[in-house]
């Protein structure tokens, strides 16, 4: 595979992962979606991360501001909170005791919110990609 088709492969499945999202969103599973939200955003974190990179293999972690550090991309620092928070996500949407506290603390409406500021974050990692 060339390294184009490394790129593509992340933002392929990003953007499954993003239709998945507001699927379960459109479900009321928020947890679900947050979870997904948080994966389609390291997708293209990682894309960027083969694309400025030697390397085909990006890093095997799953914090976004760590993998767009990684590949040279600067974030303001409203990008990196956004960011630090959507790993949470990541690692409470696994663990059933954590899975329990996002139930209660996100529902629809401030799920939405930050699904919204999602799609902003994906845009600008796409625009990145160009």
């Amino acid at each position: 595979m060339t390294k184009q088709d490394y790129i593509k492969h992340w933002i392929n499945t990003a953007e499954k992962d993003w239709e998945v999202a507001r699927f379960l969103f459109e479900g009321n599973k928020c947890t679900y979606a947050l979870f997904l939200a948080h994966l389609t955003l390291e997708k293209l974190a990682k894309a960027l991360w083969v694309k400025n990179s030697v390397s085909n293999d990006p890093p095997k972690i799953h914090n976004i501001a760590s993998i767009l550090k990684q590949a040279n991309i600067d974030i303001s620092e409203e990008q990196r909170i956004f960011f630090l928070q959507m790993n949470d996500f990541h690692l409470e949407g696994r663990y059933p005791d954590y899975r329990d506290i996002l139930y209660k603390n996100y529902d629809k409406p401030k799920t939405e919110k930050i699904l919204d500021n999602v799609l902003i974050h994906k845009q600008w990692l796409l625009n990145k990609l160009q």
